[in-house]
């Protein structure tokens, strides 16, 4: 429901010619603006089109009679009506003469929030971005009214124009119940935020147009505090933030890091990439691509993460239709950012990273040059480069949908010659997670070499035959299951999961008994709820030395340590915190 019943204070601070022509318009409630600009024809402006309003050239004298009945702007050249959401803005000559006028029409718009509702009701921070126009401040005032009446919080509104409650001292109606703080200049925004939690105690503060680096720290001491925030940045998506170090801060930031070897070869990256430096001080995002269709994303942490990681977040689109019913979907992520859908068998691996890999050339390729030398000959900074290679990607590769691509740029399945590490365990490993492998026993048909470290150190010759084939020898400390499935993981390119799921618990039975399966259920237990939540070292129940064995396997699965003590037959584990 729009209330328009205040447009004609608008219409009447305009000259009366153009008062007249705009009071019979056809589309006089869907006016977004008038435009009165010196010496030329004066303009008004409709959602779809605009149209002027006399060929006669606006003159020094009619913007003069308009600034008169409209009164003072303030420092950032805006003015505004008392008791109304309308917005006057001035362009000012090198002298400071007022020379043009934009005037827009401000309307209370309720059950604009409909499609975010659910997110507003869960008191998390959430970020508006979309161009100007696009509705956000109209959806900022929505949501502060909704907050205040509907679910009865303390509700304070940073007003630095005075655009989302009005002109005056008295606030508009359309924000219900919620407080509104005026501030006196625009550069002061970011004092005026952190007064406002020190004198007022609200629930939820809503502020518009955060723009400056001060009001960015200032929203995150307040998130810091406790305190939902509902805000809108400059900014289409959540893209345009991160490259955006001024603004950064409210998607976490962004720094670079340097992995060791072990982590970049997990990752399949490079030594140098780029991380959130901490956590979002929004924690929902809304991406209002149209007044009818948004794009939310639920988690910015991990839309964040999964950009800087080089691949495309799965965020929901919402959508509402003229009878008010809301659509949601989602969004499917995209190769590697050029376009092509992921099937449903490929879900469930990573998307490969663009690159030949090391057998397709049958070559070893040189590194790139050193980051300082590539930085004194460009002039772009290594941090700026990462950034870039974060988000661009080359138009060149094709994206393959019938199969699907290895770390290293091999076609899955990928072939794999195990040395010196149990073939039973590998198949057992293999068959239970489901994972993309073949083992192989002609080295020559291997995509890859999985070994023991021991062996790998004693044997000269499979070394040599590994470099004369270029075939990569990934190494791990022992033949036990979770070696084995770090292993695997690492030549996948999978990351490990933060818990271990039923499918992974059925690699340490063994096909055992109920015996064993209550001995590691026992010990998932304790490091699940006490050893890793709490960091306190849990003693197992006493085990016979097979049972044992296998709970230390599993320990090691999460990689953490573990010693047996006591005396048969009241031998135990004990588990220490990482």
């Amino acid at each position: 429901m729009t209330i328009n019943e205040d447009l004609q204070k608008l219409l009447d601070i305009l000259p009366q010619d153009l008062r007249q022509v705009l009071e019979s318009h056809p589309q006089r409630d869907s006016l977004v603006e008038v435009v009165l600009d010196l010496g030329r024809s004066p303009e008004a402006r409709f959602p779809n089109q605009a149209e002027y309003l006399s060929e006669t050239p606006v003159t020094q004298a009619q913007i003069d009679d308009c600034i008169q009945r409209i009164g003072t702007f303030s420092g950032d050249n805006r003015a505004g009506i008392e008791l109304t959401l309308h917005r006057i803005s001035a362009i000012r000559n090198r002298s400071g003469r007022i020379i043009g006028l934009t005037c827009r029409v401000g309307r209370a718009v309720f059950g604009t929030i409909g499609m975010i509702r659910d997110l507003v009701e869960t008191g998390k921070s959430i970020l508006m971005l979309g161009r100007p126009g696009v509705g956000k401040t109209t959806a900022l005032r929505e949501i502060a009214r909704v907050l205040a009446d509907d679910f009865h919080k303390r509700v304070v509104i940073i007003d630095t124009s005075n655009e989302i409650a009005g002109d005056g001292d008295v606030p508009h109606p359309a924000i219900g119940r919620a407080r509104r703080m005026q501030v006196a200049q625009p550069e002061l925004q970011h004092q005026v935020m952190i007064e406002a939690v020190e004198n007022h105690m609200p629930e939820v503060i809503v502020i518009d147009e955060i723009g400056t680096e001060l009001e960015a720290l200032a929203a995150r001491t307040i998130a810091e505090r406790g305190v939902q925030l509902v805000g809108t940045a400059h900014g289409n998506q959540i893209e345009n933030l991160i490259k955006n170090p001024t603004l950064s801060d409210l998607v976490g930031g962004i720094q670079a890091v340097t992995l060791g070897d072990d982590e970049a070869r997990r990752r399949g990256s490079q030594k140098t990439v780029l991380e959130r430096k901490a956590p979002p001080t929004f924690e929902i995002a809304v991406e209002m691509l149209e007044r009818q269709r948004w794009v939310v994303h639920e988690s910015v942490a991990d839309t964040v993460d999964t950009l800087l990681r080089g691949r495309q977040p799965s965020p929901q689109t919402r959508t509402v239709d003229e009878q008010g019913k809301v659509a949601v979907t989602r969004q499917l992520s995209v190769v590697n950012g050029r376009g092509g859908q992921v099937s449903p068998r490929a879900e469930s691996f990573p998307p490969a990273r663009p690159t030949n890999g090391w057998r397709s050339s049958g070559q070893m390729v040189a590194l790139p040059p050193l980051s300082l030398e590539r930085e004194r000959t460009t002039g772009r900074s290594e941090f700026d480069r990462l950034l870039d290679e974060s988000f661009n990607y080359p138009e060149s590769i094709e994206v393959k949908t019938s199969r699907h691509a290895g770390p290293n740029g091999e076609d899955l399945p990928l072939h794999i010659y195990p040395y010196g590490v149990s073939r039973h365990q590998l198949e057992q490993v293999i068959g239970v997670l489901t994972l993309p492998v073949v083992l192989t026993k002609d080295i020559d048909t291997a995509d890859a070499i999985l070994a023991l470290r021991s062996h790998v150190k004693n044997h000269a010759k499979l070394r040599q035959m590994a470099k004369v084939r270029h075939v990569p020898i990934h190494i791990i400390k022992s033949s036990t299951i979770p070696q084995i499935t770090r292993g695997l993981r690492r030549l996948l390119n999978i990351e490990d999961p933060e818990m271990t799921d039923d499918r992974e618990l059925q690699l340490f039975l063994h096909g055992g008994s109920d015996d064993e399966m209550d001995a590691l259920e026992e010990a998932r237990l304790a490091v699940e709820q006490i050893v890793i939540p709490k960091g306190q070292p849990v003693e197992l129940l006493p085990r016979s030395s097979k049972v044992r064995k296998m709970q230390h396997e599993l320990v090691e699965h999460y990689r953490l340590k573990s010693d047996s003590f006591g005396e048969e037959p009241n031998r135990r584990l004990r588990i220490y915190p990482a």
